[in-house]
């Protein structure tokens, strides 16, 4: 685990890598963004839990509004019901498809900074 991980006490976890590429650009806090690459077997999501320690952090879920993305969350709500839900209106589906600005209240929503330019 690199000092970033270590040192950063927020996670947020998301479906795919195009999701984690449209939340770097608009999140300004110190958090690490996970991804499950889609629903998780029992190992992988042990060795998820150690490896980032998600049973200590401030653990936040944010995933597609379709058929996979439910699945995933109803497994994440499972192994990590201390986690905090971020949802996108199901007009958009998937995360990486919703508008910048939806993204971005959905955020700041649940206190994690994002830059202002994304709240316009």
């Amino acid at each position: 685990m690199n000092k970033d991980m270590a040192e950063s006490k927020r996670i947020l976890i998301v479906e795919g890598l195009t999701d984690k590429i449209q939340i770097e650009k608009i999140v300004t806090d110190a958090i690490t963004i996970i991804c499950t690459n889609g629903t998780l077997g029992v190992e992988k999501m042990e060795q998820l839990i150690n490896d980032f320690q998600l049973d200590d952090c401030d653990v936040f879920i944010l995933v597609d509004e379709d058929e996979a993305g439910h699945k995933l969350r109803k497994q994440l709500t499972i192994e990590l019901p201390h986690a905090q839900h971020i949802y996108i209106d199901k007009t958009y589906r998937e995360v990486a498809a919703t508008p910048e600005v939806e993204l971005a209240t959905a955020l700041v929503s649940k206190h994690i900074n994002v830059d202002p330019i994304y709240l316009i």
